[in-house]
This record gives structure tokens, C-alpha cells and sequence, in this order.
């Protein structure tokens, strides 16, 4: 098995309806979403995908409803069938496998968290957390331990011979989460897999979520339609709009630099604060080192250094990663990056 496992999607389509083979020389020819459904009743999913998805990384697909975030998930395990384009897992395109090859894929490489927890009301927390291996024909001993230890990982330990219906929203969903690592599959699909909880006890999963991925290094695909929490757990955010990469890259690069009006218009509420790193508007090179107040670290939020700077603009951090320097924040540089771009453009 690959620890390491990586995916990508290359020049990938999916429509809907009769003839979907004819519609997508329409689509290649330039016809749109709107003129598709209206002149020939077909619907496009997604269109020219391409998106690489890293080893040990959180790809995160957002897009509000009807952007296809949820389509281009199923197809990485072939839940739905392309119309045209490849999947590459570990370099293989699986659109090649037979159903021998698939089966082994889903059980093996991929695991998949759930929106609505997707438990079986029947079974214990302890037997759910385990079904993965045991649908692989695994004897109970083998996987029990790695259950257990899941389930304590979690927050669940003691909780093993409960059912479903005993448990919260939130306990339910750990049990789905301590389930795909107990299955020890390298790739990680979670569709939606927080949309269902209540705020605060979404707040903790994702943090949880953040601090197993620091530990195991999963190749996570992560659908969310909200930016708040893709652009806390993202490595790599892929942005969907009508079945279209609008734009894709490190979070914190499209928060400063939106390449288009959609994605101006979806971050402009954003609390830019809280979400942006220092390690995004430092100096790295300055042409003289600055006297500082103090050292910060690349990863605090400028929410947390303006706190510690007392609103002050006249002074400077040393930043450090890891206890190495690699740069200078000046505060008057962090509070420009507050500043949404079609705002400073505007002359704000």
C-alpha cells in the first residue's frame, strides 16, 4: 500500500443526460452551461477539469450549491463515471480498471467520511469503526486493536459498545472519522463531512482533523461549500463555479490575489485577520533589516500580531519558522493586506 498516495485529475467532463457524447463536442465547441440545458437539454457537471491533489495534503473543493464540488468528488473513486478526461492515483488511471481493480481500490486505497455519518444503526461504535477491514475479510482480532486505539484517538474511548443512536451528531461523526483511519486507506474523501454539526462542535472537528493530519499525512479531498472552513484546513483550494475551475493554489495566495470577480465577491466577508498568516505579507529580503518589537512566528494570524503590537504601525517583527529567522512583518504592510483589493483599488 502507498502511504503516499497522490491524485490527479486531468482534463476531466461530465454531463448529464441522452447523448452526452454529442453535447461534449458542443462544450469543447464553446456552448455554455445555460445554452447546453436550454437548447439541447443536457446538464454540465464539470467541464476541463485539472487539479493535483498532493500526497500528505488537504485538497479542499468549494463552490456554493450546483458547482459540482460533490460530482468531482464521486469521480475519484468512480462512484460517477466520467464523460471524458483521466484519474490518475499513484500515476494509474483508474478509468482502466476493471471491477476486480475498483473493489480493491475503494477498499484498500480510498476511505470515504460522510456528511450524515453514514453508520449502520445495527452495529456498535466499536464493530462501525471496524467494518471497513471487515468487509475486507479480516478477521476481528486483526483490526480490534486499531479500532480501539481510533476510537481513543477520537475522544471515544470507553464509548465502544454503544450504537449510533446513543451517541451525538458530533460523536456520530467521529466514529466516521476513527472508521477511515481504522481502514489505514492513504487517500481520505470527506464530503461535506462537518456540514451537518452544529458550529461549535464543527469548530472541533476540524481541529481535530488538522491535528491527526500533522501526525498521518493523508492525501485528504475535502468538499466544503463554506470558505471560512476551506481556507482553515486547505493546503491546496480548488474554487468551483458552474462546473469550472475559477481559480486554485494555497489559500492564503487567492485571499490576497483573486483572479476573478466571483472570487472577489466570495471572500469580500471574510474576516481577513483571523484567516491570513504572517508568513504571507513578510519581507523576506528587506534592504535593511528594520529594528523590531519582537518575534512572531510565519504561522500566526495577523489577528494575533496586531494584538500583540497594540495596534501600533510603526513597528516591526522578526519572523521565525521552526525556530530559524526567515523574515521582517512591518505592521503598516499588515494592515494594507486587511484591505480587500477591489477596496484598495477603489482607492480605500
Amino acid at each position: 500500500m502507498d502511504h503516499n498516495a497522490s491524485v490527479s485529475i486531468r482534463n476531466l467532463y461530465k454531463i448529464f443526460g441522452a447523448n452526452p457524447v454529442a453535447a461534449l463536442k458542443r462544450v469543447r465547441a464553446g456552448m455554455s452551461k445555460a445554452d447546453l440545458m436550454n437548447e439541447h437539454r443536457h446538464v454540465l457537471g464539470l467541464s476541463d477539469i485539472n487539479v493535483e491533489m498532493k500526497a500528505g495534503e488537504i485538497t479542499v473543493i468549494m463552490g456554493l450549491s450546483g458547482s459540482g464540488k460533490s460530482t468531482l468528488i464521486r469521480h475519484v473513486n468512480r462512484l460517477i463515471e466520467p464523460t471524458a478526461g483521466e484519474i490518475l492515483v499513484n500515476g494509474e488511471n483508474i478509468l482502466d480498471f476493471g471491477e476486480a481493480r475498483l473493489r480493491d481500490l475503494r477498499r484498500r486505497q480510498m476511505s470515504m467520511v460522510f456528511q450524515h455519518f453514514a453508520l449502520l444503526p445495527h452495529k456498535t461504535v466499536l464493530d462501525n469503526t471496524g467494518m471497513a477491514r471487515a468487509v475486507r475479510g479480516e478477521d476481528r482480532a486483526a483490526y480490534e486493536q486499531d479500532a480501539r486505539k481510533w476510537l481513543d484517538r477520537v475522544g471515544l474511548g470507553g464509548q465502544e459498545s454503544q450504537y449510533p443512536h446513543q451517541l451525538s451528531g458530533g460523536m456520530q461523526q467521529r466514529v466516521g472519522i476513527s472508521r477511515a483511519l481504522t481502514s489505514n486507506a492513504p487517500i481520505m474523501l470527506m464530503d461535506e463531512a462537518f456540514s451537518a454539526l452544529d458550529p461549535l462542535i464543527r469548530t472541533d472537528m476540524q481541529d481535530l482533523l488538522l491535528e491527526l493530519q500533522k501526525e498521518l499525512h493523508k492525501t485528504i479531498v475535502f468538499i466544503s461549500h463554506d470558505l471560512d472552513e476551506a481556507l482553515k484546513l486547505a493546503d491546496h483550494l480548488v474554487i468551483l463555479k458552474d462546473g469550472i475551475v475559477v481559480q486554485q493554489g494555497e489559500p492564503q495566495e487567492i485571499l490576497l490575489n483573486p483572479n476573478d470577480p466571483y472570487i472577489v465577491d466570495f471572500i469580500s466577508d471574510i474576516n481577513r485577520a483571523r484567516v491570513l498568516r504572517v508568513r504571507s505579507v513578510m519581507d523576506t529580503s528587506p534592504a535593511e533589516a528594520p529594528s523590531t518589537a519582537g518575534k512572531v512566528d510565519a504561522d500566526d494570524t495577523l489577528e494575533s500580531v496586531i494584538a500583540l503590537s497594540g495596534g501600533d504601525t510603526a513597528l516591526s517583527y522578526e519572523v521565525h519558522r521552526d525556530g530559524a529567522h526567515v523574515g521582517f512583518l512591518n505592521m503598516k504592510k499588515l494592515v494594507r493586506a486587511l484591505v480587500p483589493m477591489q477596496a484598495a483599488e477603489n482607492g480605500m
